[in-house]
């Protein structure tokens, strides 16, 4: 998805207790940090971030136009299931390794990573224009396996870099650079669909592979770690907020006691929050793709136009850039209490719309909604993780929490495909009741959560 720090209108009593003895005397002066809150460079950091997201993101949201087109042209005898498992291989690697990207990040920054992650998500996508027809294992390999691992690289720093600049906006500061998802989700598809009748799908994703390689140049240049970790060789920020000045901690292990801390962080597990937020991870993740992966199928099998059915998963990621008005109200009223009621509409969309859906304009409105209102829920989530970790945690404890979402995005697109195994009579009603009813748990695990943190109606977390 990182040195995100608790934000202060989100802090609980119990938050406020050491997590570490020998840090007792210095958290007054970590927790005293002052953050630009704004400002041209913080904001070009997150023009960088939209961009990483736009390069990343926008291939991943465009999965629903590579899965048509598998099926029908590249892998005809595979079956749906096999064919979803390559896009959810992709989620797999880009959440699934968070936990240690997340990590490195905390002790080393951005300046390793996103150049690595840069070149291994560019080369898998030429590699993947070279795949050839039938050959299962090549799509697996480079859409799958390599461009997950690149994605990872650069998704995780981009996210978490957000923290070294921002704290009471950092819910705005999110919003604005996971819209880069978005319209990379529009622009993306839209690039293969009139491409690929033009020039043919090699040259179709070597376009695309350019533009995400232009985009990550630009990410390189402009994001920036701001902040010393505090587990980089037992250090900690007591300087100036933005020359990143440190001081050796008393008595500290140096750089091999930060790594003996490990790579994963699991002391979050104590907290039933956290502990909350991931069970509800996995359940939402587990259905929260389906749609975007299956929409343009469904909308074929309903005999929609194909000059609309085409472009559903754009219209969908166009629409979901509205989702940033809900980020302000996150920013005044509570990242959770913006969260639990938009996972709430989208098990409601998902069964009054969705299913009873046959035509364009239910199809286009189902999905234009889903998408603002599900999304909200990838896009605050770091937000809350940081609400319940303090600085120097955050980048391994989000990592965790995006661990749970790789599991649950691995398994639950190859269960869609099962569902819809059969082509001619493909079982699209029970996929949408089984994400609806998907939805609804989640939401309540979620409700669950909030009043852990507070039982008043308008705490603010």
């Amino acid at each position: 998805m990182a040195t995100l720090n608790t934000l202060p209108s989100m802090k609980n009593d119990e938050d406020t207790k050491p997590e570490h003895p020998r840090l007792s005397n210095l958290d007054s002066s970590a927790e005293s940090i002052e953050y630009p809150e704004g400002g041209l460079e913080a904001w070009l950091v997150i023009f960088g971030s939209f961009l990483a997201l736009f390069a990343t993101w926008g291939v991943i949201n465009s999965y629903g136009v590579f899965h048509d087109y598998y099926s029908t042209v590249l892998l005809p005898n595979s079956s749906s299931s096999t064919i979803s498992l390559i896009g959810a291989l992709q989620l797999f690697f880009l959440y699934g390794f968070s936990p240690v990207v997340g990590r490195i990040f905390d002790l080393y920054g951005s300046r390793i990573l996103l150049p690595l992650g840069s070149i291994i998500t560019v080369i898998s996508l030429m590699l993947l224009s070279l795949c050839q027809v039938n050959q299962t294992y090549q799509f697996f390999l480079a859409d799958g396996l390599l461009f997950g691992i690149g994605a990872t690289l650069v998704f995780t720093p981009a996210v978490a870099v957000a923290g070294h600049w921002f704290n009471k906006k950092r819910p705005l500061a999110i919003g604005v650079m996971a819209t880069g998802s978005s319209v990379g989700g529009v622009v993306c598809p839209i690039i293969l669909q009139r491409l690929i009748p033009k020039v043919g799908f090699g040259w179709a994703v070597r376009v695309m592979a350019f533009v995400v390689l232009g985009c990550l140049i630009l990410s390189c240049v402009t994001i920036k770690t701001r902040l010393l970790p505090r587990s980089r060789l037992g250090l900690v920020d007591v300087g100036a907020a933005g020359a990143g000045v440190g001081v050796r901690e008393a008595g500290g292990e140096g750089q091999k006691g930060a790594w003996r801390s490990g790579l994963v962080d699991l002391t979050g597990f104590k907290d039933p929050k956290f502990c909350l937020a991931c069970a509800a991870t996995f359940i939402l993740f587990y259905v929260l793709f389906i749609p975007f992966f299956y929409i343009e199928a469904y909308a074929k099998y309903r005999q929609v136009d194909s000059t609309i059915s085409q472009y559903v998963v754009a219209i969908m990621n166009g629409a979901a850039i509205l989702r940033l008005s809900l980020c302000f109200l996150a920013v005044k009223y509570g990242t959770v209490n913006i969260i639990v009621p938009s996972i709430l509409v989208s098990g409601i969309l998902v069964l009054a719309v969705w299913l009873p859906s046959r035509g364009a304009v239910p199809i286009a409105v189902f999905g234009s909604l889903y998408a603002i209102f599900s999304g909200v829920f990838i896009t605050l989530l770091p937000a809350w993780i940081g609400a319940m970790s303090t600085t120097e945690r955050f980048g391994g404890r989000v990592g965790c929490v995006w661990f749970f979402a790789a599991v649950a995005s691995l398994v639950g697109t190859p269960t869609a495909g099962a569902f819809v195994k059969d082509r001619e009579h493909p079982g699209y009603n029970s996929l949408m009741l089984f994400t609806g009813v998907m939805f609804l748990g989640g939401s309540v695990i979620l409700v669950i959560a909030r009043i852990l943190h507070s039982r008043r109606l308008w705490y603010k977390i």
